[in-house]
């Protein structure tokens, strides 16, 4: 047995925890040195070695169970072979069930099958067999999932009353607040629902309260899925948690609050932005997901075709200008701007970014997070960094006006000025400038390029279906351009890898309008935004329609993916 030298009773390694860890490390989940880590760590978290295993996110949970389940020769039980619901046996008390996490399943004549989180528990076995008068046989299973089939429960049958509220004040419910937050259920249950999103590839995670409950979905490949439903009292105790890890007023339950927690899921950083707005049913709260190993720093692989890329990067190395990037939220405008600050030789520019927040750090690049609530905005920093002798400045999102005017004049005296714009189409960038009063003379003056982009969901390469699409059909979408007669497109179908949804990941659909002289003429006629985007499809732009086409020809993506993408577009 392992003991810390000094304080043996708080932590504790015993041979069976050890074995758990030395299972990981034979099996390839875990290094040898993060399990050395994980009991240097222990006296601080608190706990056995198999949590705090799974408190650092060196290992999931799924991953200590099965090794435990290996050890004890003890049958693995997961949470979708669970029955819907327990076999009624007298005797049995709900809060000791729920306390020792012990979930009924099965009912025979002398026997009574039972899911443990700990089936070594020698006192809660012998304490089933008293109070039954049956003899117990355990199955393992995870804490988390047998929370969620008591919480599930809960929700469908009103187990425990939610009153008792209404008789605390403010203060008392506040500290009553902090306390479920800090239980071991509820921040095992928060670190099941964060955990995930690796396994699932989630970039959002929402927790919305209703009536019945607390809805957790998770955004996939810019779809939102549902998952779970915590009960109202445990979902209460859930955004707790969320609010004390992001340092958000854990009283302040009226107000919008925003956050940021830093974690390490399952060995890879993630950057958690947290955002909380004040519901009729209570707090809702969104999680976007920003996981630094999968950020794409390359333009090859957002799928840019050859001659949207050449001409993006002539615009990179053009000595001055503003180059912008527009798309709704959530379109990858961001990551496009990484990965053409990638691109960019570090070593003989300066270049700085105004960002908020901070989402991926390079090397060599000054990067500057903007705080509103201390006065430091994209204006203000701007002004500031133009004293730096910058060649290259990347600003997060021209938001304002004010913004505008520091960019354009930063453009004038000879800098690279990289933005983003809210706005559906490339040539309407112009149109938004217009109207946060930037003078047309000076757009024609410095802008040199606008990138549209859009996001579709590519599909799985396991299990996508030929078909030959009807000649009609070709004729209307306009994919008879593409496509030759009698050539396959391809259509999601749906396995396991793909969560049976028939697509994994996403590709980006992209529009670069160049500012030509033709373009120059129309800006300064004060042309609306129609026909800006005629005038650059004659210079020869492919619009985000006709790129979306090119990729459904290629077998990338669907046309009811692009269509969803576009329609708000002409794609006639």
């Amino acid at each position: 047995m392992v003991t810390s030298a000094s304080t043996a009773e708080i932590f504790v390694v015993d041979e069976s925890e050890l074995g758990i860890g030395n299972l990981l490390v034979q099996t390839g989940k875990l290094s040898a040195r993060d399990l050395e880590r994980a009991i240097a760590a222990g006296d601080e978290l608190r706990g056995r070695l198999s949590e705090v295993l799974v408190q650092l996110g060196l290992v999931s949970e799924v991953d200590v169970t099965q090794a435990r389940s290996v050890l004890l020769g003890l049958t693995f039980v997961t949470a979708d072979n669970f029955p819907a619901t327990s076999p009624d046996v007298e005797g049995l008390q709900l809060p000791f069930l729920r306390s020792h996490r012990v979930l009924p399943i099965a009912r025979e004549a002398d026997w009574l099958d039972v899911v443990m989180a700990d089936p070594q528990d020698r006192f809660v076995l012998k304490a089933l067999r008293l109070a039954t008068g049956l003899e117990i046989r355990p199955f393992l299973g995870m804490a988390s999932d047998i929370d969620k089939a008591f919480a599930q429960r809960d929700a469908d049958g009103g187990l425990d009353s939610a009153g008792g509220q209404e008789d605390v004040d403010s203060g008392d419910f506040v500290e009553h607040l902090k306390d479920l937050a800090s239980e071991a259920p509820v921040i095992r249950l928060v670190n099941t629902i964060v955990g995930r999103v690796t396994d699932v590839r989630a970039s959002d995670i929402h927790l919305e309260p209703f009536e019945n409950g607390l809805h957790v979905r998770y955004r996939i490949d810019g779809v939102l899925q549902e998952a779970d439903l915590l009960p109202v009292k445990q979902g209460a105790a859930v955004v707790s948690r969320i609010k004390l890890l992001a340092h958000i007023d854990i009283a302040e339950r009226r107000l919008p609050q925003d956050g940021r927690i830093r974690t390490r899921v399952k060995g890879r950083e993630l950057d958690l932005r947290i955002s909380t707005v004040p519901t009729v049913h209570g707090e809702s709260v969104v999680m976007r997901v920003l996981d630094r190993a999968s950020v794409r720093l390359s333009l090859e692989e957002m799928a840019m075709d050859s001659i949207t890329l050449s001409a993006f990067r002539s615009l990179l190395a053009r000595p001055h200008g503003i180059f912008l990037v527009t798309g709704p939220t959530g379109a990858g405008k961001t990551t496009t701007l990484y990965a053409g600050l990638a691109e960019l030789d570090s070593s003989v520019q300066k270049i700085i970014t105004v960002e908020d927040p901070v989402e991926y750090q390079f090397a060599g690049i000054a990067q500057m997070q903007v705080h509103p609530q201390i006065g430091l905005t994209f204006a203000s920093a701007l002004r500031s960094i133009l004293r730096q002798d910058p060649d290259i400045i990347m600003i997060g999102e021209m938001r304002d006006g004010e913004t505008a005017q520091i960019a354009v004049q930063a453009a004038l005296t000879g800098h690279l000025v990289l933005s983003t714009l809210h706005t559906n189409t490339a040539a309407s960038a112009v149109i938004r400038m217009r109207d946060m009063g930037v003078e047309r003379y000076l757009i024609t003056s410095t802008v040199i390029g606008v990138v549209a982009q859009r996001l579709v969901r590519t599909l799985c390469n396991e299990c996508k279906e030929a078909q030959v699409p009807d000649a009609g059909m070709l004729r209307s979408t306009g994919l008879d351009r593409f496509l030759p007669q009698g050539a396959p497109l391809f259509r999601p179908r749906g396995c396991a890898a793909c969560r049976n949804t028939g697509y994994k990941g996403r590709a980006g659909l992209f529009e670069l309008m160049l500012v030509n002289d033709a373009m120059r003429q129309g800006i300064l006629e004060g042309c609306d935004g129609s026909v800006l985007q005629e005038l650059a499809v004659s210079s020869g732009m492919v619009t985000l329609y006709e790129d979306g086409l090119r990729k459904v020809s290629q077998g990338l993506t669907t046309y009811e993916e692009v269509l969803r993408a576009t329609e708000s577009e002409d794609n006639g």
